[in-house]
């Protein structure tokens, strides 16, 4: 990459420590000072409000190359089931809602924040998720009447399908996110809130290596080559 595209070169540490502290931030639940600590006993001397600034600046650019890479690789698989489902975050004291399209492998295809629960934003929520992601073969949702409304709408209601256990796949990968709410003590308004859920998202498809599947030497493969991939992001 030349000097002039190069998103690092205003500032004095180095890339791989940016990367670091980055990672660190957004894939575990540590909080700013949790990091700036963990950097320090690196010997990487750091404020966390450093950290914040990182983060904020390069979290998002980090993650559209991690979709960016994997839309291209999975550009020939078929999504042929998608999971729906949204949950509520305080922000300031008021409710929000997080809406969550999860394939059938457990990837986290689109993050939505909104105000309401009703039929305007889950249709608003389907419109960004099918634009990016095109259609699917069925979309197991829960009982809310939100649902059905969007989707009759958008001419898909047939692709819907609601049974009491299908949508697992979908609540278990909120339990991610909510730890890392937890860390952070909640958020404070609306449009850090989708920031983060974005990033987020981005950064765990990129390293869940569903270990409870695979053995153990095949994990450490797939880990070790998701960490190769990480550290040459915007190099």
């Amino acid at each position: 990459m030349s000097r002039s595209a190069n998103p690092f070169r205003y500032f004095n540490s180095s890339p791989e420590i940016i990367r670091l502290a980055v990672m660190m931030y957004v894939r575990f639940p540590l909080s700013l000072r949790n990091v700036e600590d963990l950097l320090f006993e690196r010997g990487i001397d750091v404020c966390h409000e450093t950290v914040r600034f990182w983060w904020n600046r390069f979290g998002p650019m980090f993650a559209s190359e991690i979709r960016r890479q994997r839309v291209s690789r999975m550009r020939g698989f078929r999504h042929w089931r998608w999971h729906l489902d949204e949950v509520f975050v305080k922000i300031n004291g008021e409710r929000h809602y997080l809406w969550r399209a999860v394939d059938h492998e457990g990837e986290v295809l689109e993050s939505y924040v909104t105000k309401k629960r009703d039929k305007a934003a889950a249709l608003a929520f389907l419109k960004k998720a099918l634009k990016r992601h095109g259609r699917a073969e069925s979309i197991v949702t829960d009982g809310m009447r939100s649902y059905p409304a969007a989707m009759r709408e958008l001419g898909n209601l047939d692709r819907r399908e609601v049974g009491r256990w299908l949508n697992n796949r979908a609540e278990n990968s909120h339990l991610p996110f909510r730890r890392r709410e937890r860390a952070m003590q909640r958020f404070r308004r609306m449009k850090s809130l989708q920031k983060f859920a974005s990033v987020h998202a981005s950064f765990h498809n990129h390293f869940s290596q569903e270990r409870h599947l695979v053995d153990r030497q095949t994990y450490k493969l797939r880990r070790s080559a998701a960490l190769a991939e990480w550290q040459s992001l915007v190099a």
